[in-house]
């Protein structure tokens, strides 16, 4: 094991420092506007803006790293995410706090899908597995201990924005000092929304169900928990916990996954959602026993939404469609991580704290209601369905690129569909001298 994961150190270091600010990030902002006793709407708003920069980094990651390389890419991104995070000491104006959180987003999706690439191209096809379970432990960790230096550090001042700028500074460092070879150019993967639309309705349903209910959770639960009455201290301990709870529950869900109906399983994670937000929706003022117990239970339900659409989806969708297919459901979720806090910002402003998750509670039923296993036609399941469920990174930490990583998906395939039409010309140019050499083409 060790010595597989050796050639990944330096990404996973990368993935650490990264996921450390940005979860800091998000949980310092919503805490220091509820200190300043700001709208939740304007809290909504802000994590909205992330999730947006995230899809649109989505379209211009793969540009600019076609034009300048992966590791240029990466290292200007890294710049501008850390100079748009010490923005957010300099201006003291919201819209401008939104333009800087997209920003972030943005620039934040650009380095997933270097990093993303890079483990890629690295792997061998063996090793999927552990590469991507590696790659998913370093984001959950780097979430977790994000949360936790506020408990070290309750004070709100600038001093935590100088650290998450100090991550991504640091997270930096061991990309541009690798000597390892730049990965192959990168192509857009093809969204194709109306055939998975058509092909896999059901699993985009639980996916921006999904993103409704953890961008959601992200964005507002920091401010949620300061309205419970929480410290610093507290809400640090209380996001920890919970996200903590999304990297536990992925084993026990993976081992479900292969053995009993995928449909069926969201169903059922769904009706648990609902009943464990119940007493949070219910009570204005929640016991800290409870609020800790009934959040991390909600963790453990709400971030098994995803992964298992995902694994749902494949098992209806060809191998030579999946790196299209993970982008549509990035996008998809994105849609829902966008709109989701905004709504359920405006919720609770409206009538208390509490709407929170009574909004998660809302639409984990509306999941129930949409998903039907007895629907499910399987004329499009591929032959060896259920195909093994794969962990997936949250998905605040990943990108289209993720899918290259995913062991169920045929490396060749990958190749071709990573190919970019720079090569593709290369490649006709070079057939077309060897013909006119009189030889065949190589």
């Amino acid at each position: 094991m060790r010595q597989i994961w050796k050639p990944f150190r330096a990404l996973y270091f990368a993935s650490l420092m990264m996921l450390i600010g940005s979860g800091l990030l998000s949980t310092y902002l919503a805490l220091r506007l509820a200190a300043d006793h700001v709208d939740s709407l304007w809290v909504g708003a802000l994590m909205a803006a992330n999730y947006f920069g995230l899809v649109l980094g989505g379209k211009i990651g793969h540009r600019l790293i076609a034009r300048v390389g992966h590791i240029r890419a990466y290292s200007a991104c890294a710049g501008i995410v850390g100079a748009a995070v010490l923005g957010h000491g300099l201006v003291d104006w919201l819209p401008a706090w939104i333009v800087l959180r997209m920003i972030v987003g943005l620039g934040m999706m650009c380095q997933y899908m270097v990093i993303e690439s890079w483990l890629n191209e690295q792997a061998d096809a063996k090793q999927r597995g552990v590469v991507f379970s590696g790659y998913m432990i370093a984001s959950y960790l780097g979430m977790v201990l994000g949360q936790l230096i506020l408990v070290i550090h309750p004070a709100l001042g600038l001093e935590l924005l100088m650290l998450v700028a100090l991550c991504f500074a640091l997270c930096l460092v061991p990309v541009a000092l690798t000597r390892r070879i730049h990965p192959a150019p990168l192509r857009p993967a093809p969204m194709e929304p109306r055939f998975f639309i058509k092909r896999v309705p059901q699993s985009l349903s639980t996916v921006l169900g999904s993103g409704l209910i953890v961008g959601s959770f992200y964005g507002l639960a920091p401010l949620y928990a300061s309205q419970q009455g929480l410290s610093t201290e507290q809400v640090g301990l209380f996001m920890g916990c919970c996200i903590f709870a999304g990297l536990l529950v992925q084993w026990p869900l993976g081992w479900l996954s292969d053995r009993y109906d995928r449909a069926l399983l969201i169903r059922c994670v769904a009706s648990l959602l609902a009943l464990c937000a119940l007493p949070l929706a219910i009570l204005s003022e929640a016991p800290l026993e409870v609020l800790f117990v009934a959040g991390f239970c909600c963790s453990l339900m709400q971030f098994c939404l995803y992964p298992l659409a995902v694994a749902f989806s494949n098992d209806h969708v060809e191998s030579d469609r999946r790196v299209s297919l993970t982008a549509m459901l990035l996008v998809t979720y994105g849609v829902g991580a966008s709109v989701g806090p905004l709504v359920a910002g405006v919720l609770m402003k409206l009538f208390g704290s509490q709407m929170l998750y009574t909004f998660s509670a809302f639409f984990a039923l509306v999941l129930v209601w949409r998903i039907r296993p007895n629907a499910v036609t399987n004329l499009h399941q591929v032959d060896d369905a259920p195909l093994h469920h794969v962990a997936m990174p949250d998905s605040m930490s990943s990108s289209p690129l993720v899918a290259c990583l995913d062991p169920r998906v045929d490396e060749q395939v990958v190749q071709e569909q990573m190919q970019t039409p720079v090569d593709a010309e290369v490649e006709t140019e070079s057939v077309a001298e060897t013909k006119a050499a009189g030889g065949e083409p190589r």
